[in-house]
């Protein structure tokens, strides 16, 4: 049972957004920043942190949600999303892409426990600062997305259908679309 009526019945954060769209054209723009913009990790790359993040911290929405978003971005789709949340067995992705992941977990257990060595792996793999930085600050994101969600005990879409219907259109429109 939510914690607040939100007056809608959106799920997860789309539910929150709505609730409060002055804050949710702030966190839509960094969610946009961090996930969609020109980079050189892919779309679907940044959206398997953000859900890789979003596991490790088991917020359900989040994690569903993103790993839709990446699996219909990345070659491999579901399936190979679904070994990375499921077993930590990153061996679809590239071995810059496992040193991410490694450091978003970090990120995720907190700031401070992502040490020299994590970061010359990635680098070793051929991670630009860039991608560091923005490793990062996708990870630090979602433990604020995720505690937003549990911390107001959101509701989870009722048909899982939900999430393919969402993730296809951020895909083609964006977020705050």
């Amino acid at each position: 049972m939510p914690h607040i009526d939100v007056g809608n019945d959106a799920p997860g954060i789309l539910g929150l957004m709505r609730f409060r769209p002055e804050t949710a054209d702030p966190l839509n723009a960094l969610a946009e920043a961090l996930l969609r913009a020109p980079g050189s990790l892919s779309r679907g790359e940044r959206e398997l942190i953000a859900a890789y993040v979003s596991r490790g911290n088991d917020c359900t929405f989040c994690t569903n949600s993103h790993a839709e978003l990446a699996a219909q971005q990345l070659d491999g789709g579901m399936p190979a999303v679904r070994r990375v949340l499921d077993d930590r067995d990153s061996s679809a992705f590239s071995e810059k892409l496992t040193a991410l992941l490694a450091i978003a977990d970090l990120v995720r257990r907190g700031g401070r426990e992502v040490t020299d060595e994590a970061v010359a792996t990635a680098r070793k793999a051929g991670a630009t600062d860039v991608e560091l930085h923005d490793t990062v600050l996708i990870a630090a994101a979602f433990c604020m997305y995720n505690r937003y969600v549990d911390g107001l005990a959101t509701s989870l879409p009722t048909d899982p259908a939900g999430y393919r219907e969402t993730a296809a259109r951020l895909i083609a429109r964006g977020y705050g679309s």
